[in-house]
């Protein structure tokens, strides 16, 4: 049948390019990027759940810092209130010094803080020396599984044309211009800015009822790995002047941060569509005060 159709309607087929095959691999390293990412969290859940249950406050100091390597392996030696304690605080300043030379006091002063002001031992706490450090090992794993894998998605997004392009814009680093060329391609599949924002997710409804009309809200439809890309590079974008006086006008105007930021990645939608329409840099302008 593909021969057939090769061989009497030929203009319905197109040629295969370099920029192709760069999609489709992109393609399948993000999705694992995304599941390593998942199971990321899902064991950082898991670890700050048992932390809560057994030493709240021990919780509240390294819960926070789990994606950090010197916690992750602080975890995997000494994973009970119990084993930091006996480690004692010299020792672990000196041996968590090279992996974090500038948190090591710090970090460990607050963990002993921690430990002293919870006086009692929930039963069961003996069960952390087990649990903990293997969940903290598989956490390890996953995050070099990740650094690695952003290596791979860096060297094939050199090898794209677009890849200046997206990168140019504040915010917009390797993994996230690895899903906007996942997600989006070249831009030619949407007819307009609104075409794309509405595949994104990200143009703002309304909710009426009757001659009462409620707030914005984000719809809940869309392409959701587009969608949070957009709204994770707007919050990062935050340093840049003029996101970050677009962002302050929408609060000004009494939106709350989460509006605000859905706001700003709505209006980098019709950025990122103008320069992929024109093959163009991102270009900053001077922000008017709000």
């Amino acid at each position: 049948m593909i021969a057939d159709a090769a061989r009497t309607m030929p203009h319905t087929l197109r040629s295969l390019e370099l920029t192709d095959e760069i999609t489709a691999e992109l393609t399948v390293l993000v999705g694992f990027d995304q599941d390593l990412a998942a199971e990321a969290t899902r064991t950082s859940n898991r670890i700050r759940g048992l932390l809560t249950q057994f030493h709240p406050s021990l919780e509240r100091v390294l819960g926070p810092r789990l994606d950090h390597s010197a916690v992750t392996w602080l975890l995997e030696r000494y994973g009970s209130p119990q084993a930091l304690r006996k480690a004692g605080r010299r020792r672990l300043v000196e041996v968590i010094r090279p992996k974090a030379p500038r948190m090591a006091q710090r970090l460990i002063d607050d963990v002993f803080d921690a430990l002293d002001e919870q006086t009692v031992v929930v039963p069961g706490t003996g069960t952390l020396d087990i649990v903990i450090p293997s969940l903290a090992r598989s956490l390890a794993a996953v995050h070099e599984q990740r650094r690695a894998l952003e290596a791979q998605i860096g060297q094939l997004l050199e090898a794209h044309p677009l890849s200046p392009v997206l990168t140019s814009i504040p915010g917009v680093a390797v993994r996230t211009a690895a899903t906007l060329l996942v997600t989006v391609g070249d831009g030619t599949s949407f007819p307009t800015a609104a075409h794309l924002a509405s595949y994104a997710g990200l143009a703002p409804t309304t909710r009426s009822s009757g001659t009462s009309i409620h707030g914005e809200h984000a719809p809940r439809g869309g392409n959701r790995q587009l969608k949070r890309a957009m709204f994770l590079s707007a919050f990062a974008a935050l340093h840049d002047p003029a996101s970050r006086t677009y962002y302050d006008r929408c609060r000004a105007r009494g939106k709350t941060h989460t509006q605000a930021l859905l706001r700003l990645a709505r209006q980098r939608i019709n950025v990122l569509f103008a320069m992929l329409r024109d093959g163009t840099f991102y270009e900053p302008r001077t922000p008017r005060p709000a």
